[in-house]
């Protein structure tokens, strides 16, 4: 069964998709896989072009950084994989009677956020259809080129390694509902702590975080539907390891925790572009650590890649699977108040 929204699951995946996938050719190292946000294709042997492809969904909270969310949620999945987005193609959808002031405001903050990015928009398609409520990025593809001995895939994780986190969980979920559930919140919640939950919306990116960590990691990811948790179950999948979390050390921001509280969802299984997974060899940590809190980031050891076993340690000792997310949380909580 299809989920109610959202990404299809691993075993959707599996059955339909992964079985399915046109014409083999040796030259795509890093083929689609459950939890891989990334392609790579071999150009040379030395040099790879990673293809990142992403639905920018038009939700009502997000129309005033819906340009900047398109730009940074693409460009995520191609710096995740340690190279630099360079080359852009959006296709961008209206719904009938959009103004052209709407237009303009969201190619506007596309360009500038490619500009600062250092990323050229080369193609595409825009135009207006019927059946969509808002404004919809139908696939943003970004391009980056790089040396094959550096990427960093989720399927990269090597036994040893620390798990490290920028950010904390449920940084996406926190940012959308406090923006969306605002009249309702400003009840019950301090006007201080919700302006700071609103703030997260400009967090979702991990760019930023990865074009730093990249000279550190063996692999990353960043932890979108699903949260943390699934994030570092996708990671564990791919590389065909085990992982060990402890939920002591993973720190959840006071506005995090309040607006999930509120909504009952849980941090950890909850959305959250921006929060980017890191595993590092141990003789490395402390450096990349150190670079990315001088750089303003906050980043976090959480875990380690074991062998075998996939394990969450609760705070009160208590041993549990660690097992991907049938349903992200978020998006029940989501509609409640749209």
């Amino acid at each position: 069964m299809l989920p109610k929204i959202g990404k299809i699951d691993k075993e959707v995946f599996e059955k339909i998709i992964f079985p399915n996938l046109g014409k083999s050719n040796e030259r795509v190292i890093v083929k689609p896989r459950h939890g891989v946000d990334a392609g790579v294709i071999e150009i040379d042997e030395e040099r790879v072009m990673v293809v990142a492809c992403d639905p920018t969904f038009g939700m009502p909270v997000l129309m005033p950084f819906f340009g900047w969310a398109i730009v940074h949620i693409c460009a995520s999945d191609v710096a995740v994989l340690g190279v630099k987005p360079e080359y852009m193609i959006i296709s961008l959808l209206l719904p009938p009677e959009t103004e052209i002031k709407t237009l303009e405001n969201i190619w506007q903050q596309v360009s500038l956020e490619c500009e600062k990015l250092e990323i050229a928009i080369v193609g595409g398609h825009t135009g207006v259809y019927p059946g969509i409520s808002y404004p919809l990025n139908g696939g943003c593809t970004v391009f980056g080129f790089g040396k094959k001995k550096e990427l960093t895939p989720a399927s990269n994780a090597k036994i040893g390694d620390k798990i490290v986190i920028t950010k904390g969980p449920a940084i996406e979920a926190a940012g959308i509902l406090a923006y969306q559930g605002e009249e309702k919140l400003k009840k019950v919640i301090d006007e201080k702590l919700l302006k700071r939950a609103k703030n997260l919306i400009w967090e979702m990116t991990v760019v930023k975080d990865a074009l730093i960590a990249r000279k550190y990691a063996n692999a990353m990811h960043d932890a979108t539907e699903g949260g943390l948790l699934n994030g570092i179950y996708e990671i564990a999948e791919a590389s065909k390891v085990g992982a060990i979390v402890y939920e002591e050390k993973i720190p959840i921001l006071e506005e995090v925790k309040v607006i999930c509280d509120y909504f009952k969802i849980d941090p950890l299984i909850s959305i959250s572009e921006g929060t980017l997974i890191i595993t590092v060899p141990k003789e490395r940590i402390e450096s990349l650590i150190k670079e990315l809190q001088d750089n303003g980031i906050s980043a976090f050891e959480v875990g380690e890649i074991i062998e075998k076993e996939r394990i969450f340690i609760r705070k009160n000792g208590k041993k549990e699977k660690l097992l991907p997310v049938k349903e992200d949380p978020f998006w029940n909580a989501y509609f409640s108040i749209l």
